[in-house]
């Protein structure tokens, strides 16, 4: 049975888009907040393959997108590099912060397989479980995003602890990104050889890299990860979310071997269908506060987007991740608007 997203991903044009959503699975179904409820923290759910999975599963019963994207987070990497990290209710993740040579001494590649394992469990898990036409997605986290979170301990407002470092020392700031990414393609090959069909890359954090370091910190890591991972799978499909780039987009397309740009909401449709289309398959870019507000507004905009890249390969999805306040009855209204063909 054909998966559609991965005919997308080939380059065929489709009746209709397939779709799945950022953030599908989280804290915007019950079923969700049930299960964490009785658990400890965060990782823990990451960590428990029988969970995750579920989770994983939770939105494609709900509401039959046509891929289902894993249940974890691109701060599994750090964690299983020997970096503290945890996450705090009303605050987010909180990681001891990465800054010099010596806390680069910290870190290992060593257990990285072990620690992520129960990952590919999950994986593995979710395959035999899921519907044959429902891909799965495999994700981490790019470089530099990741690298973010290690150095400024957490999300920042203006990332000078990242950025002093980028600059005052570049050659020990690159043996950091070269761990970053030397863990990643382990990770991702785990994930494609427990049976993911697709790999997504966030770069949440793009937008902050100067454009004079642009291609060293964003384009070089992205490009080694892609090329290092399909020397062992060279049938790997890439999605590449580098978000908030704006014009660079173009640039990070044509370098990284990406085969599928996800755009966020500020990239316009028609931009993204005259200028990237042509040659690479679309995702995007509803705006997740459309999907908050429901409506008519969520259905217009909807409609603008699939009309507009519908007549090349595209799949739908949001400009970013679902917002945790958003009624689920709007995500079944969207899904089954798709299924129409965006004409109800």
């Amino acid at each position: 049975m054909s998966k559609l997203i991965l005919l997308s991903l080939e380059g065929k044009i489709l009746p209709r888009p397939p779709f799945w959503f950022m953030r599908q699975a989280g804290r915007y179904l019950p079923e969700y907040r049930d299960i964490r409820k009785r658990t400890t923290s965060f990782l823990d759910l990451c960590y428990q393959p029988e969970i995750a999975a579920e989770i994983t599963l939770q939105p494609v019963h709900r509401f039959h997108p046509d891929a289902a994207i894993l249940f974890s987070d691109i701060l599994v990497i750090p964690h299983a590099l020997g970096q503290m990290v945890e996450f705090k209710e009303s605050i987010g993740p909180c990681l001891n912060p990465v800054r010099t040579t010596k806390d680069l001494k910290g870190l290992s590649l060593i257990n990285c397989d072990k620690k992520l394992s129960p990952i590919f469990e999950t994986v593995k898990l979710v395959k035999e479980k899921i519907p044959e036409d429902v891909a799965l997605i495999g994700f981490a986290g790019s470089p530099w995003t990741v690298a973010t979170y290690m150095v400024e301990g957490g999300t920042s407002r203006n990332f000078v602890s990242i950025k002093k470092w980028a600059r005052n020392d570049p050659n020990s700031f690159s043996k950091l990104i070269n761990l970053i990414v030397d863990s990643t393609c382990d990770y991702i090959v785990g994930q494609v050889e427990s049976g993911a069909d697709v790999i997504q890359l966030f770069d949440t954090w793009a937008s902050v890299v100067p454009a004079d370091q642009f291609q060293k910190l964003i384009i070089e890591p992205t490009q080694r990860i892609i090329n290092r991972v399909r020397q062992i799978k060279p049938k790997t499909k890439f999605i590449g979310f580098p978000k908030g780039i704006g014009t660079a987009i173009s640039h990070y397309a044509e370098e990284t071997g990406v085969n599928c740009l996800s755009i966020d909401s500020s990239v316009s449709p028609k931009f993204a269908a005259n200028c990237l289309q042509p040659k690479f398959a679309i995702q995007g870019n509803l705006d997740p506060i459309a999907l908050l507000v429901g409506g008519n507004s969520m259905l217009n905009s909807t409609s603008n987007i699939i009309n507009t890249l519908n007549k090349g390969p595209f799949i739908f999805n949001l400009g970013h991740g679902i917002i945790p306040e958003t009624p689920p009855e709007n995500v079944e209204i969207l899904a089954n608007f798709i299924r129409s063909g965006g004409k109800g």
